[in-house]
């Protein structure tokens, strides 16, 4: 059954462009009216009967077609959502810069609806210098940009850069058009300084081994992406992430939790809120050997010596400046709901924070995954946001009750 949307699908000239043919279709079976506006070099790598064939509506590639009913102003105007799936380096400069010398980016500029970029390029170009400031740009205009992922690209080398799967770009876009996602356009955390941490800590036993978690730092980038996107100026602290670190956003990468816990209480100067969403190890090797442990001298049994870490939520929860919001994260394994309540209550009322987020993790949920279900309790425990979703409308609840909170 028809939404009656209209969904604008852009194309651009680069190897990913074939994984558009599956977007192109996800919205079709959900019943929208989709448009397809390809670039000349993007029909190099994907066939214009395939695409119209796919999306049931021709597929414009020309600037000068259709004059007469002025098209390259028609499509953008008519648009409810823009998704752009391949968004090479070169159509993100041009976005960056406002050009319009093709179909597509005078449909773009022609438009007012929500716009999701999905990047795809070598891993040398994703990290150019060009590059991460023009994603910035973008991210600043609240452009929701999805990926890249980690893994094999074009050729033999592989690494930060490809394109993120159809279904993960797709459910961005649908949550773009819900108002109740979190995921939104609006600058309502402009002039505003936001700290958050990311990924998991790893503690050295020797020079080849570590105590770690399995946390990605997904749910931590995530926030920093929709927070910049919603005017933010960020800073992200990085533990270990095992996704690339977002483009045109400020990033300290760290290791250990010592190295976490300097690095954000640094950081946290003069920030107005901070939030801990790392996976911060609570204990560490006494000592750390300086050449590899080896079996033969351990033995059939290995005997570690391990020392607390510093709380640095409670750290930062008692320091805080006055009007600083602080939030933490509670990742706990306990199945039952309410007694899954109880303890980020009790956890709460240790740390002395002004709300936490409280998820639920295990071997197939919370760390790793690209879905996140959450309460977020504030001081007194009061239940005051809930979601269930992707991790970027997650991020974007979250951000909610921050813009609540500073009021």
């Amino acid at each position: 059954m028809s939404h009656g949307r209209t969904i604008v699908v852009g194309i651009t000239g680069g190897i990913a462009a074939y994984k558009a043919v599956n977007i192109v279709r996800a919205f079709v079976l959900l019943g929208d009216s989709v448009h397809v506006v390809a670039t000349p070099a993007a029909l190099r790598f994907v066939g214009r009967p395939t695409l119209e064939a796919i999306s049931r509506n021709p597929v414009h590639t020309d600037l000068y077609e259709g004059v007469a009913e002025v098209r390259h102003v028609a499509i953008g105007q008519s648009a409810d959502l823009i998704v752009v799936a391949p968004a090479t380096a070169n159509t993100i400069a041009k976005l960056a810069a406002g050009l319009a010398d093709d179909l597509l980016g005078n449909t773009i500029l022609a438009s007012t609806a929500p716009l999701v970029i999905a990047p795809a390029m070598h891993t040398e170009m994703w990290n150019n210098p060009a590059t991460v400031h023009n994603v910035q740009t973008l991210r600043n205009r609240g452009v929701i940009v999805v990926g890249p992922g980690v893994g094999r690209l074009t050729g033999s080398d592989s690494g930060a850069g490809r394109m993120e799967e159809p279904d993960v770009i797709v459910a961005a876009a649908l949550e773009a058009l819900q108002p109740d996602t979190g995921i939104t356009a609006a600058r309502d955390l402009s002039g505003t300084r936001i700290v958050i941490t990311a990924g998991g800590t790893r503690e050295p036993l020797d020079p080849v081994r570590f105590l770690g978690n399995r946390s990605s730092g997904k749910q931590g980038v995530r926030l920093a992406e929709a927070a910049t996107a919603r005017g933010a100026s960020v800073v992200l602290i990085a533990a270990n992430l095992e996704i690339p670190a977002p483009a045109g956003i400020e990033t300290r990468l760290v290791g250990t939790a010592l190295e976490l816990q300097s690095a954000v209480t640094e950081a946290a100067v003069g920030a107005d809120v901070v939030i801990m969403a790392a996976a911060v190890a609570d204990y560490r090797p006494a000592a750390v050997r300086g050449d590899k442990i080896k079996k033969d001298e351990a033995g059939d049994t290995l005997t570690l010596e391990l020392v607390k870490n510093p709380d640095i939520l409670a750290g930062l929860a008692a320091a805080r400046e006055p009007g600083q919001l602080v939030i933490g994260f509670a990742a706990e394994t306990q199945t039952d709901p309410d007694r899954l309540l109880a303890l980020g209550r009790e956890k709460l009322a240790r740390k002395g924070c002004d709300y936490l987020v409280l998820n639920r993790v295990g071997w197939t949920e919370g760390f790793a995954a690209e879905r996140n279900q959450v309460r977020v309790i504030d001081s007194a425990g009061v239940i005051v946001a809930e979601a269930a979703g992707t991790k970027m409308s997650v991020a974007g609840r979250i951000l909610d009750v921050v813009v609540a909170g500073l009021g």
